[in-house]
Formats: structure tokens, sequence, C-alpha cells
């Protein structure tokens, strides 16, 4: 059996209570040694083989698993924050199916989710935005030209954006491009709930000279949006003109 885990956010107690009882229990982990926090691998048990898939092809992690599984191991995908953002696993989990190899997936904590902990923020206010989006800047991973930052900008809703932090002079000017103004409050996350974590507030216009002003280079979360700023509409779920299936209006 392989069990693909999410590992969390980074801080080593924001994994699930899933996710570190299979940790506990494998034979085998491959965890993403260049995201994932190794404190994590301390609940690993005596005799467990350990490989880091960061020095791994695909190819060379499967044959692993593989040969755990002929063995009768228990393995253990340790992937970053949830497995379902950016975390290569259909390609896997496809291999394995064909191969006859049972799997499931226990989901963790994305960093998304870390670094609206770390900001302080409700990524969907009302009156200010109801959606998010979570994308990234076309890299050496090309992004479909209707999914462009230019394109998802120009609906005015909060973003989230992914491995990017090497591309912020362009980021800053699609963002623009597609609507946002420049004064238009944004923040970038650095390693969201690990124990160096850097929160830095700034605008559209600045990502790039807070980025290089502060050493941030890689592993950092953009977060776009007015939910950053301090106009919101109050909800209408606790107004007490506003009755529910549990609560009757009072006024």
């Amino acid at each position: 059996m392989v069990h693909f885990v999410g590992a969390g956010s980074g801080a080593p107690d924001l994994i699930t209570v899933r996710g570190k009882s299979y940790l506990e229990q494998a034979d085998v982990i491959i965890y993403a040694g260049s995201l994932v926090n190794p404190a994590l691998l301390a609940d690993a048990k005596p005799g467990c083989e350990i490989f880091n898939s960061a020095k791994m092809t695909l190819e060379e992690i499967i044959a692993v698993m593989e040969r755990a599984e002929k063995e009768n191991k228990l393995t253990v995908r340790l992937h970053t924050g949830d497995p379902c953002l950016y975390g290569a696993i259909r390609e896997q989990m496809d291999v394995l199916r064909r191969l006859g190899i049972a799997y499931d997936v226990c989901p963790g904590v994305s960093s998304f989710c870390g670094a609206a902990a770390a900001l302080e923020a409700e990524y969907t206010l009302p009156g200010i935005s109801q959606s998010v989006v979570i994308t990234r800047m076309a890299g050496r991973t090309p992004v479909p030209e209707r999914e462009s930052i230019r394109s998802f900008a120009a609906h005015g809703a909060t973003m989230v954006i992914f491995l990017s932090t090497g591309l912020l002079q362009e980021l800053e000017a699609e963002l623009q491009a597609g609507g946002y103004g420049a004064d238009t409050p944004a923040a970038i996350v650095y390693k969201a709930t690990w124990p160096d974590e850097k929160v830095l507030r700034c605008t559209v216009a600045t990502l790039r000279e807070t980025a290089e002003r502060n050493g941030v280079r890689k592993t950092a979360l953009i977060v776009v949006g007015h939910c950053l700023g301090n106009s919101y509409d109050l909800s209408r779920l606790y107004a007490a003109d506003f009755s529910t299936e549990f609560r009757e209006a009072t006024r």
C-alpha cells in the first residue's frame, strides 16, 4: 500500500492526525526534501527506509514503491502542503494503478492556508471578494493562456500565487495589465508556519522591491487583493436581522 500524505504547510504539528499515524507505521518514506520540513521524519519508526525525492526521477520513485510492495511494506509518499496543489501526484498514481499497487491520499494543510493564518487574513471577505484564485506564473512549467495572471486579475478576486517569487517584475506587470491598481494591497509570505517565517506586506507595484530588500528569492507565496485592506461588509450570517435554520432574527 502507498499512502500519499500531505505534510502540511511547514510546522510539523500541522500534519493531520491520520498523516502522522501513517508516518509512524511506514516501512518506507519518500519525502519531497526541497519543501517538506525534515522534522516530520522524527515520527518514522526504527528501520524505516527514507528517500529524498528531490534527488530522484519519477522512475526511481516508482521503483522504490514497487520494490516495497513486493516486500509487503507500507510506503508513505510525503508531499508538501496538500498534494492536490502542484504535487505531481497524478502521474505517480496512474503508474501505480497500471502496476496494480493500491494507494490512497491523505489531505494536508496547504501553504495558502498557512499564509492566511500568518497574515491574519480572511480571503473571502463580504463585499470584497467571495472567490480565491490559486495560480502561478508560467515558467519552465507552462500555464495555459486562458489561465494567465492577466486574465485572472481582471476578476478582482483574491489571488494566491505559487511558484513565482523569481518572476516578480513580470508578475507586477501582469497584475496591473489585468486590472489591479498599483496600490492594491499585496503580501509576500516566506515559508508560512516555519520557524523562519516572514510576512512582508506591500502593494502590487512594490512586490519585487519588497522581496529584494528582504532577501526573499524562493519558497514564498504571493497574496494579492483587497481582502488585505481594511474595508469590508459584516457577515449577514451573524446579523441580528438575519434568520437562519438555527436562529430567528431579533429585529
